[in-house]
């Protein structure tokens, strides 16, 4: 009925979730933000298995002395779906990686399925070895999330990366892992972004020069 239907809608907004982690290495990978979606597919396995539908991720650059700690994305989950949902759909065949295509290709995220066995497979990628081999120690940690989370309203900056507006520096700061946000804080600057940027890539990542692999140690 149209009261459960509301009930359901109130409970859904009181426990959406607002989660800030530190982007440490900001190639273009994770998150993955070309083409029409912004997408976290590999690392922070606790934020992708956890997150749902609605909530909103923001990424941070490092604090270095005074300075750093300020935004590289923002991306509301739009879906939340499984590895093995990604790597089979045409929606999402753009994001498997091309290593001899363009900058963007060969960044692409979309690397992982298994079969009914449970054997993973890892697409020749940044998280695989220079040799295309399924490099492991990137996979099982991958692996824990569980999910691919999908944003179609997402605010990816990059090397142009923006300060947190109003002094909420200090709220968002975040050392190891991650951390949630209350939701006053994040609305002002989820509003603030809406008010003053255009949705989806607004410049090159800041690692974005040529193209490198990561071993995961």
């Amino acid at each position: 009925n149209l009261f459960g239907k509301h009930l359901q809608e109130i409970v859904k907004k009181h426990i959406m979730n607002y989660y800030v982690y530190i982007v440490k290495r900001d190639f273009g990978f994770a998150p993955n933000p070309f083409g029409m979606h912004c997408t976290l597919a590999t690392c922070k396995p606790r934020i992708r298995k956890r997150a749902e539908v609605n909530d909103w991720i923001f990424g941070i650059s490092p604090k270095k002395k005074l300075e750093g700690n300020d935004l590289i994305f923002a991306m509301k989950v739009a879906k939340k779906i499984t590895f093995n949902e990604y790597w089979v759909s045409k929606e999402y065949e753009y994001k498997k990686p091309v290593l001899n295509g363009s900058l963007k290709l060969m960044y692409g995220d979309n690397i992982y399925y298994h079969d009914d066995n449970d054997v993973w497979f890892q697409a020749n990628s940044h998280h695989s070895f220079a040799d295309g081999s399924i490099n492991y120690y990137n996979l099982n940690r991958d692996k824990k999330g569980e999910y691919v989370l999908i944003s179609d309203i997402f605010y990816y900056f990059g090397k142009s990366l923006i300060a947190i507006p109003f002094g909420l520096k200090n709220e968002f700061s975040v050392g190891i892992g991650h951390k949630k946000i209350d939701e006053d804080t994040a609305q002002k600057v989820i509003n603030w972004l809406e008010n003053n940027y255009e949705n989806g890539y607004q410049d090159d990542p800041i690692l974005f020069d040529n193209f490198k692999r990561y071993d995961g140690l």
